[in-house]
C-alpha cells in the first residue's frame, strides 16, 4: 500500500505524489523539508519468507551501496538510505525527463549529431565507472536506462545488475543483461563481463537510436546503419560496428579508444572509402548511359523545387482569421515540405502562444519537428539563433507542461537561451537579453536543481541572476497572450519565492541586502498596477502583495542575523 501524500520519511522527506511503481516497489517525488529540494525516494516493503522480495530487497541495498561511492555529472546520487523493520526506503535525485527509449517511440530515429553528442557522454560517464577501483561494470546499457533532462544532459540510470570486476573470477555468477543489447558474454557463459562488455551494449543503443530499431527484433541482426539511412556517416557505422564485434578482443578495449573516433568519425577509414570508390565507379558507368534523360530531369527538378516553394509560401500565409487547428496543421504540413526555414517554425510558436496553450502535446510535436530539422536549420546561423532564441522565451513565459512551474519552465529555455549565448557573436541584436535568460537558466541549473552547498553562490552568481530577474520582468510588458495578467503574476511569485528560499545563501555571498530588497519593491509595485478580473488572478495578486511583507521581513531579519555572528 503507497504511502499517504503527506506523510513524512525519515523525519524530513514529504511524499507528494507517486510518480513510478513497479511489481515490488513504489517511487515517490518528495520535498526535503530542510534543503526545499525534490527528490525521488524508492519504497520497497520487506515481506517474510518472500525469496523473490529477499531478492528484490537485497539488490536496491545493493545498488544504493554502489551508487553512494559514486560522483559524476551523468549519474543519479544516492543521498539517503532509511530502512525500518518492514520498510526499504532509498532517497536519490529526482531525474525530470524523458528516457532514449519514450524520445526514439515517440519521434522516431534521432538526428546523427544529436546521438554522437549523447554516445560521448555515455562513453565518458562508462570510462569513469570503469576507472573505478575496482572498475564498475554496468551491463545495461539501453535507451530505457537513459534519461534526457530538459537542459539537454544525459543520466544512466537503474544500476540494479552492476556489479564490481573481480580480476580472480573466470566469469559471472549469474547472466544478466537485456536481450538484444547484452554481448555474447553475457548469456553464453564463456567469461567474465568486463569494461568491453559495456562498449558492446553502447554500440547497440546507439543502432538503435540512430535507426529507431529494436534489436531484438528480427531478423535479430545489427543491419548496417547506412542501409537504414544511406545519409548517416560511413565513420559512424564503422564505430558501431568495431563495438559489436562478436569476439571482445576485436572491439575497442577502453572507452578512451572508442571516444577518440567518436570526437573523429567524419573521419572515414580506408576500408570505407575504397567501397565508397567502387560505388563511384559503379555510378559514373550507369551516369554515362543516362546522360540525356538525366538533362530532362533536371529541368523537372527545378520545377518540382518551384512548385514545393509556391505550396510552402501557401502553408505559411493562412489567414489570420483561420481556426487554431487548421493553422498549426498547415504550419507543420509546411515544415514537413521545407525543413529548413524558421519562418514556419516561428509562425507555429506564435500560433501556441496566440492560443494561450503550450503544454506537453504542443512541445512534444514542435520539438519533433525542430529534432528531425535541427541540422539543415543550423546551417542559416542567424535565422536559427532567432528561432532558439522565440523557442526560449515561449518555454520561460508560456510553458505549461511537465509540473508547470517556473522551475521547469527555466529548464526547458535554458538549453535555447544557451546554444544563442554560445553560438552568437555581438551582431546577433538579441543576445544580450537572451544572456539574461541564461543566467537564470545557469543559476538554477548550478544552484537549484543540483542543490550544492551555500559556499558555491557566488556574489557575482547573485547579483548576476537578480539583475537578469530585471531584465525578465520588464520584457513580461512585450508579451502579449490569452492572460498575460496572470502570467505576470505567476512570474512574480516565482521569482520572489526564489528570494525568499534562498536569502541564507544571498546574505552569505556578501549580496547588498538593498539589492534584494529592490526586487522586491519592484514586483510590489508592478503587482499593484495590474488590473485583473479573474478570480484566481485576483487570489494570487492578494497572495503575492502579503508575501512581499513577509518575504522583507525575513530577509532583514537574516541579514541581522548573519551581522551579529560575524
Amino acid at each position: 500500500m503507497a504511502l499517504e501524500i503527506g506523510s513524512i520519511v525519515g523525519g524530513k522527506y514529504e511524499i507528494l505524489k507517486v510518480i513510478g511503481k513497479g511489481g515490488m516497489s513504489v517511487v515517490y517525488l518528495a520535498m526535503d523539508k530542510n534543503l526545499n529540494k525534490q527528490w525521488a525516494v524508492k519504497e520497497v516493503k520487506r515481506v517474510a519468507n518472500d525469496a523473490k522480495n529477499d531478492v528484490v530487497v537485497n539488490s536496491l541495498l545493493a545498488e544504493a551501496n554502489l551508487m553512494k561511492k559514486l560522483d559524476h555529472p551523468n549519474l543519479p546520487r544516492i543521498v539517503d538510505i532509511i530502512e525500518t523493520g518492514e520498510t526499504l526506503f532509498v532517497v536519490m535525485d529526482y531525474i525530470e525527463g524523458e528516457s532514449l527509449e519514450k524520445i526514439v517511440q515517440l519521434y522516431g530515429p534521432q538526428p546523427e549529431e544529436v546521438v554522437i553528442d549523447w554516445a560521448k557522454q555515455l562513453c565518458m560517464v562508462l570510462g569513469y565507472l570503469h576507472n573505478q577501483n575496482p572498475p564498475i561494470i554496468y551491463r545495461d546499457m539501453k535507451p530505457a536506462n537513459v534519461m534526457l533532462k530538459p537542459e539537454g544532459t544525459l543520466k544512466v540510470i537503474d544500476f540494479g545488475i552492476a556489479r564490481e570486476y573481480k580480476i580472480d573470477s573466470l566469469k559471472d555468477t549469474t547472466n544478466l543483461g537485456t536481450r538484444g543489447y547484452a554481448a555474447p558474454e553475457q548469456y553464453e557463459g564463456k567469461g567474465q563481463t568486463d569494461q568491453r562488455t559495456d562498449i558492446y551494449c553502447l554500440g547497440v543503443t546507439l543502432h538503435h537510436l540512430l535507426t529507431g530499431k529494436y534489436p531484438e527484433e528480427y531478423p535479430y541482426e545489427l543491419i548496417p546503419i547506412t542501409e537504414f539511412n544511406p545519409m548517416l556517416s560511413g565513420g559512424l557505422e564503422r564505430i558501431i560496428m568495431n563495438c559489436t564485434q562478436r569476439n571482445p578482443e576485436n572491439r575497442y578495449q577502453s572507452c578512451d579508444e572508442l571516444l577518440y573516433d567518436l570526437e573523429h568519425y567524419e573521419e572515414v577509414d580506408e576500408v570505407f572509402r575504397s567501397k565508397q570508390k567502387n560505388k563511384l565507379k559503379g555510378f559514373i558507368v550507369t551516369a554515362s548511359l543516362c546522360l540525356l534523360t538525366a538533362i530532362g530531369g533536371v529541368t523537372g527538378l527545378v520545377l518540382a523545387n518551384n512548385e514545393t516553394n509556391q505550396q510552402y509560401e501557401s502553408k505559411i500565409s493562412i489567414a489570420s482569421s483561420t481556426d487554431y487547428a487548421t493553422k498549426v496543421q498547415s504550419y507543420k504540413d509546411a515544415i514537413g515540405l521545407i525543413g529548413n526555414d524558421v519562418r514556419a517554425y516561428q509562425k507555429l510558436l506564435q500560433a501556441y502562444q496566440e492560443n494561450g496553450e503550450f503544454g506537453d502535446k504542443e512541445s512534444n510535436e514542435f520539438t519533433a519537428l525542430y529534432n528531425q530539422n535541427s541540422g539543415k536549420l543550423r546551417e542559416k546561423t542567424n535565422d536559427f539563433l532567432s528561432l532558439n532564441y522565440d523557442i526560449g522565451t515561449l518555454y520561460f513565459y508560456f510553458y505549461s507542461g511537465g509540473d508547470n512551474t517556473f522551475r521547469t519552465r527555466v529548464l526547458k529555455s535554458y538549453p535555447y537561451f544557451s546554444d544563442v549565448v554560445n553560438s552568437a557573436d555581438d551582431s546577433f541584436d538579441k543576445k544580450s537579453i537572451a544572456e539574461s535568460y541564461y543566467i537564470i537558466g545557469k543559476f538554477y541549473n548550478d544552484f537549484v536543481v543540483s542543490s550544492t552547498g551555500v559556499n558555491e553562490v557566488t556574489r557575482d552568481s547573485v547579483e548576476q541572476l537578480l539583475d537578469s530577474f530585471m531584465v525578465c520582468i520588464e520584457n513580461l510588458e512585450d508579451y502579449e497572450s490569452s492572460d498575460s495578467a496572470y502570467t505576470s503574476l505567476t512570474m512574480f511569485q516565482e521569482i520572489i519565492n526564489l528570494i525568499n528560499d534562498r536569502r541564507k545563501e544571498f546574505a552569505a555571498s556578501g549580496v547588498p541586502q538593498d539589492d534584494i530588497l529592490k526586487v522586491i519593491d519592484i514586483i510590489e509595485k508592478k503587482t499593484e498596477d495590474l488590473v485583473v478580473t479573474r478570480d484566481v488572478s485576483v487570489e494570487l495578486r492578494e497572495n503575492i502583495l502579503k508575501n512581499c511583507d513577509a518575504y522583507r521581513d525575513n530577509i532583514e531579519r537574516t541579514y541581522n542575523n548573519l551581522g551579529e555572528a560575524e
